[in-house]
């Protein structure tokens, strides 16, 4: 069923997209923009790197995927808030599966042991150990 889907899922979405087919679709959060196509690989926006072009620091002569993203974002009748939500680190094994599949196997909703959108910031006037 997985090898039916992705004939269909991967050169559409790499047509349209330029899709690097992770496993775990986020375009609905990113402004249709793929994030995958970050060369430094980043799903929670920008490096520090973003030249005041919008170009990409590791290759000059290309949109920042995140400019592009937000762009993209703002543009978007709905999901506009979710540029906003912080994405979950990426699962590597998911690589080159079929999302559409993963979505409604659930599989790629699992996070890593430990992770948490909200991570605990620690209180104002106060050091954390090991600081």
């Amino acid at each position: 069923m997985e090898r039916l889907v992705l004939a269909v899922e991967k050169p559409l979405k790499e047509a349209i997209w330029d899709c690097q087919m992770c496993g775990q679709c986020i375009l609905h959060s990113t402004g249709l923009s793929c994030p995958m196509r970050c060369p430094k690989n980043l799903r929670n926006g920008p490096c520090g790197g973003v030249r005041p072009d919008g170009n990409c620091e590791v290759y000059a002569d290309k949109r920042c995927v995140w400019v592009e993203a937000w762009e993209g974002s703002q543009r978007l009748p709905v999901f506009k808030s979710h540029i906003h939500h912080l994405q979950k680190p990426v699962d590597w094994q998911l690589q080159g599966t079929s999302s559409w599949i993963n979505l409604l196997s659930g599989r790629d909703g699992k996070a890593p042991l430990g992770w948490s959108p909200h991570p605990a910031l620690p209180q104002r006037g106060r050091v954390s150990e090991g600081e």
